[in-house]
């Protein structure tokens, strides 16, 4: 068996494209511009490039682009004054503060303090307990660029059995939340799972999120299972030099697997597309306009 590579990159163009005819349409209907506000502190390198695309594909699609550039020194009192200043901003519809934070910062009080309604990364608390008893929440980008694919691949994933590898608050929880909204039976299994190899070849679709490279051979996987490997992790070749590669042994897995998305170029592309897609269903909520068809979970 070979696996269908599900092409995450061609995916997100699908989606911008998506995004682009909705701004067009609230513009020229309703004379809306939605705009995403993105607050940097300090000068990490990844996060730098993160936000430096984010600004260019939230211009792309005909949004706003409200950037934040702090220095690592700002005080937590000045981060949370810009974040009330975007939360009374009409003009900003969804507010990301981009981590890691500075260590004398409190993530969880920051993350806290954005308004719920323009909260477009889906971390504040308010939005975690919504999706969890399953109300109309913003939902975090990762998880639901891949709902997206595993809803575009499989159509219904109704009666499906679903093992997530991973229980982190941005990918994990989330994740396990949104396959269960699809009535999937969901397994969340991670480093203390007793036989985790097990319990993994009994699902048709896995979740892989650890943060491990390569963890999941192939001998791990249901024959025709679809495979989501949500890791990114930089790893030593023997010629020298990095590459990328997921959680899951790709090779290995790619043989057995019914779909399977690669690293790079599966699902990362999709978590920037999701994020402009929340930002278009903010700007439609808060305006009381529906919501985008195919944009949301």
């Amino acid at each position: 068996m070979t696996a269908i590579v599900i092409d995450g990159k061609a995916f997100a163009a699908k989606v911008r494209g998506q995004v682009a005819e909705h701004v067009s349409r609230l513009k020229d209907e309703h004379g809306l511009v939605p705009g995403l506000a993105v607050v940097l502190v300090g000068e990490d390198p990844a996060s730098q490039v993160y936000v430096r695309n984010k600004g260019k594909q939230t211009v792309e699609v005909g949004m706003a682009s409200f950037e934040h550039k702090l220095d690592v020194t700002t005080s937590e009192a000045d981060l949370l004054a810009l974040i009330d200043r975007l939360n009374a901003d009409p003009n900003v519809h969804g507010i990301l503060v981009q981590l890691p934070l500075p260590d004398h910062l409190d993530s969880d009080l920051v993350i806290n303090s954005i308004d719920p309604a323009k909260d477009v990364d889906g971390f504040h608390i308010s939005n975690v307990g919504l999706l969890g008893t399953g109300q109309r929440s913003m939902v975090p980008c990762t998880p639901l660029g891949c709902l997206m694919m595993l809803r575009d691949h499989h159509g219904s994933l109704s009666g499906m059995n679903a093992v997530v590898i991973g229980r982190s608050n941005i990918v994990g929880k989330p994740m396990a939340q949104l396959l269960l909204g699809d009535s999937c039976t969901v397994t969340i299994a991670h480093s203390r799972t007793a036989d985790l190899p097990g319990v993994v070849r009994q699902a048709d679709i896995v979740v892989a999120a650890v943060g491990r490279p390569q963890m999941v051979p192939g001998d791990w996987i249901k024959p025709g299972a679809t495979v989501i490997d949500v890791g990114i992790n930089r790893i030593e070749k023997p010629e020298g030099g990095t590459r990328l590669v997921g959680d899951v042994d790709y090779a290995g897995c790619a043989a057995v697997a019914g779909a399977i998305t690669p690293v790079p170029g599966g699902v990362g592309p999709m978590t920037i597309a999701c994020l402009l897609a929340n930002t278009v269903t903010a700007c439609c909520r808060a305006n009381g306009l529906a919501e985008p068809q195919g944009l949301t979970a």
